[in-house]
């Protein structure tokens, strides 16, 4: 008799050597900014368009984390339809683009957090990595006042893969001339830890995001109760 292959380990939590750090990437939506309701909108309004019944607010949100793509995917119910998905991807790209920003702001808290790990020395840097295209995700970070605090924006299109798959991360830790010791990665998703876990870095789940029910899946190495709570734990 064979025997079932074993369930995935989580790796336990460790202490996150703060002095040690040196580079800190953010995720974006959930993490640094409230995006809820502008994605919630935008993905009922391509529902609507597609003469398709809307989707409470908290279902839509459970879908985020995983691309555009994903979102669209699971809002419209996993269809083996590609040309669908694919012309509802498109119409959700569009309108999002024009409403990206009419609901959406920075969370309390995060602005004096990114100004102190900027001030605490010389070699350290910042960056986002998002799940969400890159044209998006430059355009809501300069428009709220993030951008003059990262040296890169990634999406979920600036690489052949998306998070969990670690490569993001690791061209990043690669242009800040870091090593995963040297890293943590901050977001509010089961992805963004794995991401962390898959090279190597340091990892802390924002438990007031968009989805801090996957955080329990994947503990993080800590946990943010607020955004203000990230400077204690950095």
């Amino acid at each position: 008799m064979v025997n079932p292959p074993a369930p995935p380990r989580s790796i336990p939590p460790r202490v996150i050597p703060k002095d040690a750090l040196r580079l800190y990437v953010f995720d974006l939506d959930g993490t640094l900014i409230d995006s809820r309701a502008d994605l919630v909108q935008s993905v009922n309004a391509t529902l609507r368009h597609f003469q398709r019944h809307e989707l409470p607010d908290n279902i839509v949100a459970s879908y985020i984390g995983d691309g555009a793509g994903m979102l669209i995917q699971r809002a419209f119910g996993d269809p083996e339809d590609t040309s669908l998905i694919d012309a509802a991807l498109r119409y959700f790209l569009d309108y999002y683009r024009e409403h990206k920003l009419d609901n959406t702001y920075v969370y309390d808290g995060v602005f004096p957090v990114l100004e102190a790990l900027r001030n605490r020395q010389k070699n350290t840097a910042l960056a986002v990595l998002s799940n969400k295209p890159v044209g998006p995700s430059r355009a809501i970070c300069a428009a709220l006042g993030l951008a003059p605090h990262f040296f890169r924006v990634y999406g979920g299109d600036s690489f052949a893969t998306k998070k969990p798959d670690p490569f993001g991360l690791e061209t990043l830790i690669r242009e800040a001339g870091v090593t995963p010791a040297e890293t943590v990665m901050i977001g509010d998703s089961d992805v963004d830890i794995l991401t962390a876990q898959n090279c190597g870095a340091y990892s802390i789940g924002c438990n007031y995001g968009l989805s801090p029910h996957t955080l329990a899946m994947v503990p993080p190495d800590a946990l943010a109760h607020h955004s203000a709570d990230l400077l204690a734990l950095l």
